[in-house]
């Protein structure tokens, strides 16, 4: 690894080979600003692929983004994203089959015995380092001292970098989930479900949040998640993990106490992807339990979690891999939680049909404020009707009935 200027790196990006190079760049809250800038003062066009990603991007016509899943820098991007459908799990291959990266940014921590961390955003990186080593790609890396130190997948050897700047970024955090007594509701029911020595893994969003926050009284609980946040920081707090088994993740973003307190915490094991989202290894867990959110579900136990009006506003990340693995795991569950009203819309969210590509389907149970739909084992008319029944809103319910006779599963 060269530490080099801001703009001897624009130089050197200068002399990528092809007209439009694909970058691969570190998502979610890690984004690489100072190398993103350095890309914008040096390619005319090029390719940029970043999970979840997060303003500010680029935003000229020059600029294609590769996703898939969708954060908010990219969804007014139009006809300049370029959104690829696939479960979190397979996404790695995508760099060997047909999207070879001709060079990967990424946002490190300093170096420490020959090495630095990817911190707080590991997920696809490591095959993306993999595979542009193997094809001579360029890998570079934003070294910041602000980046926390986690043990792990992303612990990457300096020879496999090739330039790096030394550029401080304060790391950014969320803002704030609104619960409310709705969320607060469903969590209650959602946590009632999970045992002392459950294995947990919980999306983004407001209710897995308020789902953590129910469970502080729980023994015994270990983490085997895609992502996580200041929920299980708290529960670690709480005395309710346990502390024979790591806290696994391969990706996390929250506040900046959640920042300090992963820095060096050999609790925490940070893997990649293929690890943490292979539903085989995800079987293995004890008690797995998922839980994830969803915009809609539907009369037929489809859950639409990545579409909003019929334009996709995230993508299938991993749920499907966690609801597979979860239900494959000897006692596991697959949970999809949500309120059963959007306010904003004024609508349901239960309704007869999706009327896009569902995200997930066949989940152990479906749980809003009203109540739980257990519907694993259930044939499709009693799917439908403890849908109706048990967790749609009671304004939903009489249509909701009508559509299962039209549909014949009354």
């Amino acid at each position: 690894m060269r530490v080099i200027s801001p703009a001897q790196l624009v130089r050197e990006l200068s002399g990528l080979p092809r007209p439009e190079p694909r970058v691969v760049a570190s998502g979610n809250f890690a984004t690489p600003q100072h190398l993103l800038t350095a890309a914008e003062s040096s390619l005319e066009r090029y390719r940029l692929f970043m999970l979840n990603a997060h303003d500010p991007l680029p935003e000229r016509d020059e600029v294609i983004f590769e996703t898939p899943f969708v954060g908010p820098g990219m969804r007014r991007a139009g006809t300049r994203l370029d959104y690829l459908p696939m479960r979190l799990s397979v996404v790695p291959q995508l760099f060997l089959r047909s999207r070879p990266p001709d060079v990967v940014f990424l946002h490190t921590s300093p170096v420490e015995s020959g090495k630095v961390s990817l911190g707080i955003e590991v997920n696809v990186l490591p095959a993306a380092i993999e595979h542009a080593r193997a094809i001579g790609a360029l890998v570079v890396a934003q070294v910041n001292r602000h980046m926390p130190y986690t043990f792990g997948d992303g612990e990457i050897d300096i020879d496999l970098i090739d330039f790096a700047i030394e550029a401080e970024q304060p790391l950014v955090s969320p803002g704030a989930s609104h619960r409310g007594d709705v969320g607060a509701g469903i969590a209650e029911r959602v946590a009632a479900l999970v045992s002392d020595g459950a294995t947990l893994q919980t999306g983004i969003g407001a209710i897995p949040d308020a789902t953590l926050a129910a469970l502080r009284q729980r023994q015994g609980l270990a983490v085997w998640s895609e992502m996580i946040s200041d929920g299980i920081l708290q529960l670690e707090r709480h005395g309710a993990t346990d502390p024979a088994r790591p806290l696994v993740a391969s990706f996390l973003f929250g506040s900046p106490d959640l920042y300090r307190w992963v820095d060096h915490n050999p609790r925490l094991r940070m893997l990649r992807t293929e690890t943490t989202n292979d539903p085989g290894m995800i079987a293995r867990q004890p008690l797995m339990m998922s839980i994830n959110t969803a915009l809609q579900v539907d009369l037929f136990a489809q859950a639409n979690a990545n579409r909003v009006r019929g334009r996709i506003y995230s993508g299938f990340g991993g749920q499907t891999d966690f609801i597979v693995g979860a239900m494959h795991a000897r006692n596991g569950n697959a949970v999809i939680a949500l309120p059963s009203w959007h306010a904003k819309t004024d609508t349901s969210t239960i309704v007869d049909l999706l009327d896009g590509p569902a995200t997930s389907f066949q989940h152990s149970a479906l749980i809003t404020e009203h109540g739980c739909a257990h519907i694993f084992g259930r044939s499709q008319r009693a799917q439908a009707r403890l849908i109706i029944e048990n967790i749609a809103h009671p304004d939903a319910r009489g249509p909701l009935r009508e559509a299962a006779v039209s549909f014949g599963l009354a």
